[in-house]
């Protein structure tokens, strides 16, 4: 998800920049509603699962978008997938270009040895160089963030009225290696929830994620757990009024940046040098593990590996610097 919703300030970008431009996005159906909003911009659904699976399911895809009218095609992904379709776009004159993921230099970041320790390009920036390659280069600094959605009776109803400051958390994370322990957040949320001002809602997905959220919501008052509670339309509404959102290194945090909410991300075995930082926050949001005495860090771009011993670098973040950082950000509002 944090990769799809990467590319919406981009396509917000590209559209408002150039105005002619029909832009047509092939993703999963239930990204849908992150493109909503953003002026000539459609979804169209790729069924990975069902008739667009395997080879020949992505060939009948390929007969499907080429009845789109389609110009040219920017790959923002470059995976197996993609990969294919471009063989298969190989028997048209469509322009099909890749993303250059920068493979060699996340590499030398992420090595134990000989480890070249510098900011890559964001990967922002990689996908507008895809439009860039095919003639429509984008001023990224430019890019407005999207605008708030209403509060429904559906939302209003599982949240309540927004008459607090609404501070979102998100926990958890694809990899271990990129979430924060469970136990020291558990203390900054204990700590959030004790101020009448606040509302915490919190943000997660899957059965056991949601029963952690649960115990949470009903030990501490003014807190809200929202995953399965909502569509997941809604709970983009209800992250466009958040006040704060507090995430790891996830697509919750990148969610927030669509918006402009002012994010707080946690980095444990990654770090914002592979390019993955949310859209126009403040650097010093970064909440980062101590290289001092982890120095391999980060020891992968996604978080799924780190050697042992680096179990618990996340634990160098400690629960008063994360409520520290809140306040400061909350009161720079």
């Amino acid at each position: 998800m944090g990769d799809v919703a990467m590319t919406v300030p981009v396509l917000s970008g590209l559209v408002h920049q150039y105005p002619n431009v029909k832009v047509t996005v092939l993703t999963r159906g239930f990204f849908a509603p992150l493109f909503q909003g953003i002026p000539n911009v459609v979804v169209y659904a790729a069924d990975v699962k069902g008739k667009h699976k395997g080879v020949l399911g992505l060939y009948k895809l390929f007969k499907e978008l080429t009845t789109l009218q389609i110009d040219a095609v920017a790959d923002l992904h470059y995976v197996l997938r993609s990969s294919i379709l471009k063989t298969f776009f190989r028997l048209t004159n469509i322009p099909f270009v890749q993303i250059d993921k920068g493979r060699a230099g996340k590499k030398a970041l992420t090595a134990h040895t000989n480890k070249v320790f510098r900011p890559l390009q964001s990967t922002h920036q990689r996908y507008a160089d895809v439009f860039a390659v095919l003639g429509f280069p984008i001023d990224l600094e430019s890019v407005a963030p999207a605008s708030q959605s209403e509060i429904s009776a559906t939302i209003e109803k599982v949240v309540g009225p927004k008459t607090e400051k609404w501070i979102g958390i998100a926990p958890f994370a694809a990899f271990e290696g990129k979430m924060y322990p469970l136990s020291q957040m558990r203390k900054v949320v204990k700590a959030l929830c004790e101020n009448k001002d606040f509302k915490i809602l919190l943000f997660g997905g899957g059965k056991k994620e949601e029963q952690q959220l649960d115990i949470w919501a009903v030990e501490f008052k003014n807190c809200v757990n929202m995953a399965g509670k909502i569509a997941f339309e809604e709970e983009l509404t209800v992250i466009s009024q958040l006040d704060l959102m507090v995430a790891m290194d996830s697509g919750n945090a990148h969610l927030a940046a669509i918006y402009g909410i002012p994010t707080i991300t946690f980095w444990g075995v990654t770090h914002p040098y592979a390019g993955f930082y949310p859209f126009g926050q403040d650097p010093n949001n970064a909440l980062l593990a101590d290289r001092e005495q982890y120095p391999l860090i980060p020891t992968s771009v996604y978080g799924n590996k780190f050697p042992k011993g680096y179990e618990s670098v996340m634990e160098t973040i400690a629960p008063e610097a994360v409520i520290d950082k809140i306040n400061a950000v909350l009161n720079r509002r």
